[in-house]
């Protein structure tokens, strides 16, 4: 059993002690696995899911992974996890080959979602309100000089600018084909292949790109008075947290877990991830302190 840092809040419980026994005479001692994606926002995720079960009786462990979905989905079908935080629309639109079926319903994206899961293998539960979609960004000083605002202005002032992102930005329909697609824009010529965070980041402040493709929950936006581009066509979809699992472990635990997972979900919040993300980025605090915060602020801990 892995052993978490709980800041004051070793051994407290976190539903009741009746959820305490279910999991514990379930004779069931699975091992939860829970994969965290190699950015900021996901280890959190990850250290909440963590350190909510663990009070529980439940065996848990944390696995680093990539930050890609085909590493998610080959770190599922290896054993390596059994259950992640996911974002519905990025989720499913990798599983149907980014063929346009997310929408900006939460609710109907992730039932669109569990279809899909199936065929892996994998179940979600219920979403949370919590959304984190792509975020394209630039600096004040080159919305002032093009005059750009939003994508549309940004589709009209901006097709020699030079995009910065995740990789798989070239392929997600969230990003370079969605651009396209939705706005008639085509940025991949000058696509830079950078990440989700801190080298992205790095880059628009060093002029190196003149957009950024971060996500729209990050504390450095804000802390570094950027301009968020509005989506004024609708091109991002409901990318609300929800958590996916394996349906072997669905079934070990059954409704105790899921109550569990469902519970976390329901409390977390968009501002929630916006203030976690700007604990981690610019007052670089530690995932495990800035999860065991957010559980006990939200009264899950009860020391």
């Amino acid at each position: 059993m892995r052993i978490l840092r709980r800041n004051g809040v070793i051994g407290a419980m976190l539903l009741s002690f009746a959820l305490v026994a279910a999991a514990c005479s379930s004779g069931d001692d699975t091992e939860i696995k829970i994969g965290a994606q190699d950015f900021g926002e996901s280890a959190i995720l990850a250290e909440i899911y963590a350190q909510a079960l663990e009070p529980e009786g439940y065996p848990v462990s944390i696995q680093p992974l990539g930050g890609f979905r085909d590493i998610v989905l080959a770190s599922f079908e290896s054993g390596d996890i059994n259950l992640t935080p996911e974002y519905a629309a990025s989720m499913l639109e990798f599983l149907n080959g980014f063929s346009g079926e997310a929408t900006g319903d939460a609710s109907e994206t992730t039932e669109k979602l569990r279809g899909y899961l199936v065929e892996e293998g994998l179940v979600a539960f219920d979403p949370s309100p919590a959304v984190d979609t792509n975020a394209f960004v630039i600096t004040p000083e080159t919305s002032q000089t093009l005059g750009i605002a939003s994508l549309s202005d940004l589709a009209a002032k901006g097709a020699d600018l030079t995009l910065g992102g995740p990789p798989d930005c070239e392929t997600n329909a969230f990003c370079i084909p969605g651009l396209q697609t939705v706005y008639g824009l085509d940025l991949g010529a000058g696509f830079v292949p950078l990440d989700a965070g801190a080298i992205t980041v790095q880059a628009l402040e060093a002029g190196e790109i003149d957009v950024a493709l971060l996500f729209s929950t990050s504390g450095v936006i804000a802390d570094r008075g950027w301009v968020l581009l509005e989506d004024d066509r609708n091109l991002l979809a409901a990318d609300n947290v929800v958590p996916v699992l394996t349906s072997e472990l669905a079934d070990a635990y059954g409704d105790d877990l899921a109550s569990i997972l469902n519970r976390l979900s329901a409390a977390l919040t968009t501002a929630d991830l916006t203030e976690m993300n700007r604990q981690f980025d610019i007052e670089q605090l530690d995932p495990e302190d800035i999860a065991a915060t957010w559980l006990a602020d939200n009264g899950f801990m009860d020391a």
